[in-house]
C-alpha cells in the first residue's frame, strides 16, 4: 500500500464510519405520538377513574336525599288516605275531613279529631 493509498483510507474511514453513523441514527429515532400502556393502567385512566368515583359518590348521596324525600311524602299521602277513609266513616257527626290540611277536624272547634 502505497503513501497516498494509505492517507485515504484514514481519511475516508471517519467519513464512512460518520455514514453509518448517521444512518443508523435515522432508524433509532422514537415516535412521541403514541401512547403506551402497560398493564392497561396508567395515570390518565386513574385519575378519570378517581373523578368517575367522586362524581359517583356525590351524585349517590343526591340520589339517596331526593329518595328519602319521595318516600316521606309518599308515606304522608298514605297515611292522609287512611285517616280521610276514617275521618268520613267516623261516628262522630261533627267530624270532617279538611283535603287542604289532610286533617281530620271538628265542625264546632276546628280542631282536630280522632276518627
Amino acid at each position: 500500500m502505497t503513501f497516498w493509498q494509505s492517507t485515504l483510507v484514514r481519511a475516508a474511514l471517519p467519513l464512512v464510519l460518520f455514514g453509518a453513523l448517521a444512518s443508523f441514527q435515522q432508524t433509532a429515532e422514537a415516535r412521541t405520538d403514541r401512547l403506551i400502556i402497560q398493564d392497561g393502567d396508567s395515570s390518565l385512566t386513574k385519575e378519570q377513574a378517581r373523578q368517575e368515583k367522586e362524581q359517583w359518590d356525590e351524585t349517590h348521596r343526591l340520589r339517596s336525599k331526593v329518595n328519602q324525600r319521595v318516600e316521606k311524602n309518599f308515606d304522608k299521602a298514605d297515611r292522609a288516605i287512611d285517616t280521610r277513609d276514617a275521618c268520613e266513616q267516623s261516628l262522630n257527626v261533627n267530624a270532617y275531613w279538611e283535603p287542604s290540611t289532610l286533617r281530620c277536624l271538628d265542625r264546632r272547634s276546628g280542631r282536630p279529631v280522632a276518627p
